[in-house]
């Protein structure tokens, strides 16, 4: 992640692949656990975000990944694009990446 101003900029990070292991639920709660660390490392909450991109190397994945997403968010959910990859690095089902913008106080 790179801040810059009030702005973060999270790269892409995964859910650790196939090695992991697990059902695509368990896959989705290990990246949007990585995502909120990221945020939170760099001061922020992940309400701040606005913005995120979601690849999915299965699309019948949607489901379960918005259950778990949804649960990372108290107040109105970011801008969002779910989008099919044939392959992620590391056998990964999900990558995540998105802006996230300090809330003026």
């Amino acid at each position: 992640a790179v801040m810059a101003g009030d702005t973060l900029y999270l790269s892409g990070t995964t859910d650790g692949g196939a090695k992991q292991g697990g059902t695509a639920a368990d896959a989705a709660k290990r990246v949007m656990d990585n995502i909120k660390g990221a945020v939170e490392a760099g001061g922020l909450t992940m309400n701040d975000l606005v913005w995120v991109q979601v690849f999915s190397s299965d699309l019948a994945d949607y489901a379960a990944f918005n259950a778990v997403y949804r649960t990372y968010f108290t107040g109105p959910l970011p801008a969002r694009a779910y989008l099919g990859a044939s392959h992620l690095l590391g056998d990964a089902r999900f990558e995540v990446m998105g802006i996230a913008v300090r809330k003026a106080k």
